[in-house]
């Protein structure tokens, strides 16, 4: 798993190569790790979190700096964040309908139809809107995870749980990053946000859930 984190990091992209940290603890919990050693695993890396702040670009210290206070600078780094948050908070409880929030159509908020593609959605469509969505996603994860309880062997329950991992930690980073309880990371919300190879890759991780369910009855 460090060949990867440590690839993808040296691209560099931080966001992207945290995501295979979640896999790696749902893989090793599967295969039988106990929970007081991943207890310990968590305590280890809990107190050796500060030194990672010496090893972080500028960038990403301001990305973190920014998240802790975006009012520190609302028209720099901290302006998407806060206008993000505005967009949610405007949607009310119907939304303002499609093609109609203001923040999306005016242009306060950039590139709408990327990682903030979730507070574009919830401005025009509204907590009613959000919540059936955030049902769809649910669904989907409780499918994936049914096809893993039902997988023929070990390796079929390991390719489901790691793309139901993947794609939760997805949702919960970005979900959580639109409405300013995550640092902005640019980690894409799964179906929705604009980019060919993120789409091409979460279908290729359905493509291979579907190939487990498909022998779900092979001897």
């Amino acid at each position: 798993m460090g060949i990867p984190t440590a690839l993808v990091m040296r691209q560099p992209d931080l966001g992207t190569s945290l995501t295979y940290l979640p896999i790696l603890a749902v893989g090793i919990l599967l295969a039988g790790l106990r929970w007081s050693h991943f207890a310990v695993i968590l305590l280890v890396g809990a107190l050796a979190l500060p030194a990672v702040w010496y090893v972080l670009a500028d960038y990403q210290k301001g990305r973190l700096e920014t998240f802790i206070n975006p009012t520190r600078d609302p028209r720099g780094s901290g302006y998407q964040v806060i206008q993000s948050k505005i967009a949610v908070g405007d949607g009310g409880m119907w939304g303002r309908g499609v093609t109609r929030g203001t923040q999306t159509q005016l242009r306060f908020l950039p590139v709408p139809h990327t990682d903030f593609i979730f507070s574009a959605f919830a401005e025009e469509h509204g907590f009613v809107g959000v919540v059936v969505v955030l049902g769809l996603y649910f669904l989907l994860l409780m499918q994936i995870v049914q096809n893993a309880q039902a997988a023929p062997d070990r390796a079929g329950m390991y390719i489901c749980m790691g793309v139901a991992t993947l794609l939760l930690f997805h949702l919960l980073v970005n979900v959580g990053m639109v409405v300013g309880n995550m640092p902005v990371t640019g980690i894409p919300l799964p179906l929705m946000s604009s980019g060919g190879s993120n789409m091409f890759s979460v279908f290729m991780m359905l493509g291979l859930v579907n190939n487990v369910r498909l022998r779900r009855f092979v001897s």
